[in-house]
């Protein structure tokens, strides 16, 4: 049966029925027959955001719920895939190892929480190495993005969607603009060790935990102040914690990739033109993503404001303060990864002007 491919962008996902077992991608082997057809197949798609609501949701949530709707429509109904969101299915920090292990095919993931498992991943959440969207967006077509093209793959993942989120810094008390800004004993979260180990320098207290768990932790006074995405911040609701917020509209030391990725292995399984198909649906979805991205950082400044959080920026004498102390986590990683040296100078080259 030959495949229909479609580029229409859903805007919302159907509701998806129950999963009755959790048997590690038990639809997936009949995407090719044997006689070489193509079979039905069942995908499971884990994410740690909240369901997609409407078009005010989380865009990483409706871009899973876009791409389940976009796959079924340009495959005829073969490929169904179903979104277990906000964590329900896999935890945030294990959807990796629960891809590997088989018991989910793809997700919306932070790449750099597979670092433990994949240490050249940090490469995507270094401090101050990416300072704007235009330059995370270069990576896609530059060496730096084909080598973590090869290195996902080496590692048991396809990209199928280049997302890119930048971060900004939420504080219960003052703004932290600069280094010196960050408080003695002040307790923070950011994603990433290497951020995690510049912020220390800096002289905070690390706490580390997903984003989803940022509020709980700030409402019982675990946190003093949180690094992480302007969606994350919106979506979990973080201005009802939150004193200031440093917007990372003009600079952030804090940008993280967070790709729509498959398993090779559940790749590998489907036919040719299911494998077209869902290549080709993630390509229309792109766009998408990356400006949904870059929208979230104004929408996140208004909705901060209009709530009463002090909202601030980064200015370009700030970042270089960052950038300055980021430079020591440049070269711990480039002695400590394998590889690390060359990934950080293909990421320094990406041209975006």
């Amino acid at each position: 049966m030959k495949i229909r491919r479609s580029r229409k962008i859903g805007l919302f996902a159907a509701a998806m029925l129950p999963v009755i077992a959790l048997t590690a991608c038990s639809a997936a082997d009949d995407g090719a027959t044997a006689s070489g057809e193509c079979g039905e197949v069942n995908l499971r798609l884990s994410h740690q955001w909240p369901d997609a609501s409407g078009e005010d949701g989380d865009f990483r949530s409706l871009l899973a719920a876009n791409f389940a709707t976009d796959v079924e429509a340009a495959t005829d109904g073969q490929v169904k895939i179903e979104i277990f969101p906000n964590s329900s299915l896999s935890k945030a920090t294990e959807q990796y190892d629960a891809m590997a292990q088989g018991a989910i095919d793809m997700s919306v993931f932070p790449l750099d929480y597979a670092s433990g498992r994949v240490p050249e991943f940090s490469v995507t959440l270094m401090p101050a190495l990416v300072r704007s969207h235009a330059q995370a967006q270069a990576w896609q077509t530059s060496p730096i993005g084909d080598k973590l093209v090869e290195t996902m793959e080496k590692n048991g993942a396809k990209p199928l969607v280049w997302v890119w989120n930048a971060g900004g810094i939420g504080t219960k008390g003052d703004a932290v603009q600069t280094p010196d800004d960050v408080t003695p004993g002040m307790t923070m979260r950011a994603a990433g060790g290497y951020v995690e180990h510049m912020l220390t320098d800096a002289g905070a207290g690390i706490t580390s935990l997903p984003s989803s768990e940022i509020y709980t932790a700030m409402q019982t006074g675990v946190l003093d102040a949180a690094v992480t995405s302007a969606g994350s911040f919106a979506s979990y609701n973080l201005q009802e914690q939150l004193s200031s917020y440093t917007s990372p509209t003009d600079n952030t030391f804090w940008f993280m990739f967070e790709p729509l990725i498959i398993s090779t292995e559940s790749f590998d399984k489907l036919c040719t033109d299911q494998q077209d198909a869902l290549v080709e649906v993630g390509e229309s979805l792109q766009d998408f993503a990356y400006e949904a991205s870059e929208a979230d950082d104004a929408k996140v400044d208004k909705l901060f404001a209009e709530a009463g959080v002090d909202v601030v920026q980064m200015d370009d004498a700030a970042f270089a303060e960052w950038e300055e102390l980021a430079q020591q986590q440049w070269t711990d990683f480039a002695a400590d990864v394998d590889g690390g040296d060359e990934l950080l100078e293909l990421a320094k080259s990406v041209d975006f002007e």
